[in-house]
């Protein structure tokens, strides 16, 4: 379903030969994907563990110690929530990074960004042109959540790389209905599935479904599925989703089905018990039917993508508007633009009709808004909705005032800011800071000169990739400094003598990964378990929780605590963990 798209002016675009094009386009692919290793690869392992970074690396640390690779426990609990793919695929990078690190919880999520960046780009060439398609990949390689996500121990990136290899599979074949691609593609869902879930086949299944259905357009769907008697009209339904009706999609599905059964098989077959496939079952299917938590209101995502796909979500009222506004007049590429607006849409519903909502579940959405942008700013000539143009002015101006005003941000907290907030510390890297701001204002200046959405585009990707930067590899890993779960672990170890027989923790797991223990370590919920711990002489010190202490009733002694600082709330002061040497 290849599609050039025609320019929005009168002027001609001057193409050139297919060989110079194609060079021209890997060249320019290739510098999208060394900014994007950069942003993803730069400084990766220079953060501590944090919130749910921590169960992909103590279940894979675990399973190294246990030597069991299809039962994936924290602590010796068995902790079932997502399929093992995604764990397996950290233990797979832990030869590359020296060991079990940090970086080796979060580099399978780097790689797969930067490979969805890359089929990203494929497939909107696919759709547009070589243009639209490298404008794609520099907006989803500098989106802040896909940034975070790429740089976080977690499978939510790999779901968006399985779907677009889905996609882009399917947009290649689209037109030969039956074919071996189709044992592929259910071979890729599969796949995708053993990372996080279900989704890695619901969400390909969905877009492609409600694509071949709707590129036509509503009113051709409208008028087949209107006229005629009910074979008829099966019948077209049927043509139009050829992809899935033939002998192929048998195989497939069996294929798929094998492939994506065997872990949870081989593990019900060692372990006793089919708590896998019942967790499947209560986080997909139980989850989006009868929520047990994160139950979001209804309209969560209308405003959660603007801070999932910033800074380039201050564009996407403008690119929906002017594709919408495309397809009214009827003009080219249809089905390209059908394509793009379907993978949007459906995604979106999709999410939203889900009884369980949470921010970055949405994720998977971003690929179709970086495409939508992308086709709205690919050529230098204006706009032809006069409301998207109106948009587009506005958002480059939030863009363009946010960058500009960064600079208050040199501003010390103790100047400007109230107690205790005014002990904040001074921003990080300053010298890169002013450096990058100096560049964003550059950017700012020349799209101002010669505004257009081409300009807008290339003045956005810069600030865009400069911001990134500054966030992610110079201000995070300098915020470390004040987080203290990483240093308060080692330094336990350090205290009890590098041996964790005697320790015990009280109503939370703390720094779990960083004590490294040969053995789960005991988890006590109530005093009673706790003296009877310390009767049998199995308890000589403790982790527990500031908040918790109270409930002790037991003598002891603090002997380390987890760093705090003035700004942080009593809330946070009292959630920090402490050691605590048990009796007198």
């Amino acid at each position: 379903m290849a599609s050039a798209s025609a320019p929005r002016d009168s002027v001609a675009l001057n193409h050139p030969s297919g060989d110079e094009n194609e060079s021209r386009f890997r060249l320019y692919a290739g510098c999208v994907l060394i900014l994007t290793a950069i942003l993803f690869f730069a400084r990766l392992g220079a953060r501590a563990l944090w919130s749910s970074e921590f169960r992909w690396a103590e279940i894979a640390r675990e399973m190294l110690v246990t030597h069991n690779y299809f039962w994936p426990t924290i602590n010796g609990h068995v902790y079932y929530d997502k399929p093992l793919g995604s764990y397996w695929l950290v233990i797979f990078s832990t030869p590359f990074t020296g060991g079990l690190t940090e970086a080796a919880t979060r580099l399978p999520s780097a790689i797969a960004g930067l490979v969805a960046v890359m089929l990203l780009m494929l497939l909107t060439r696919r759709l547009y042109d070589a243009r639209t398609a490298i404008l794609s990949g520099v907006i989803l390689a500098t989106s802040f959540s896909f940034v975070f996500f790429s740089r976080d121990a977690s499978a939510d990136v790999e779901t968006i790389t399985g779907e677009l290899a889905a996609l882009l599979l399917f947009n290649r074949n689209e037109g030969r209905g039956g074919g071996m691609w189709v044992v592929g593609l259910w071979l890729i869902m599969a796949a995708t599935s053993l990372t996080k879930g279900l989704l890695g086949f619901a969400l390909p299944l969905l877009m492609i479904g409600a694509y071949s259905c709707l590129r036509d357009g509503w009113a051709i769907l409208f008028q087949e599925i209107s006229r005629g008697s009910l074979a008829d009209r099966m019948r077209r339904m049927i043509e139009r989703n050829r992809w899935f009706f033939n002998w192929y999609t048998v195989v497939g599905i069996a294929l798929g089905g094998f492939v994506y059964y065997l872990p949870f098989q081989i593990s019900a077959r060692m372990m006793g018990t089919q708590k896998g496939l019942a967790m499947v079952y209560r986080e997909n299917v139980v989850r989006f039917f009868h929520p047990f938590d994160h139950r979001g209101p209804i309209y969560l995502y209308v405003y959660v993508i603007f801070g999932l796909m910033a800074p380039w979500s201050a564009l996407l009222p403008a690119a929906l508007v002017e594709t919408h506004s495309l397809r009214n007049a009827n003009a080219e590429p249809a089905r390209a633009d059908r394509f793009a607006l379907v993978y949007f849409w459906a995604t979106f519903i999709f999410f939203t009709l889900s009884g369980s909502r949470r921010s970055y579940y949405i994720l998977p959405i971003l690929p179709a808004a970086a495409i939508l942008v992308a086709r709205t700013l690919a050529y230098p000539g204006e706009l032809r909705s006069m409301i998207a143009r109106r948009l587009l002015k506005v958002g480059y101006a939030i863009v363009a005032i946010a960058a500009v005003g960064g600079i208050v941000l040199l501003i010390p907290a103790w100047a400007i800011l109230p107690s205790p907030y005014d002990a904040l510390p001074d921003l990080p890297a300053r010298s890169a800071f002013i450096v990058f701001w100096i560049a964003s204002l550059a950017a700012v200046i020349y799209s101002i000169r010669r505004f257009s959405p081409y300009c807008v585009a290339i003045s956005m990707g810069a600030i865009a990739w400069l911001v990134m930067a500054y966030i992610y590899i110079f201000a995070m890993p300098a915020a470390e400094t004040y987080r203290g779960e990483k240093p308060f672990g080692y330094a336990v170890l350090n205290k009890i003598g590098a041996s964790t027989d005697h320790l015990v923790l009280f109503k939370t797991e703390g720094p779990l990964f960083y004590l490294n223990p040969p053995h789960p370590l005991p988890e006590l919920d109530d005093k009673q378990d706790l003296q009877d711990a310390i009767a049998k002489g199995d308890a000589k010190w403790m982790i527990v929780r500031r908040r918790d202490m109270p409930k002790l009733d037991t003598p002891t002694t603090v002997e380390l605590s987890e760093a705090s600082y003035p700004w942080e709330s009593d809330y946070n002061f009292r959630n920090k963990v402490v050691l605590v040497r048990l009796g007198n």
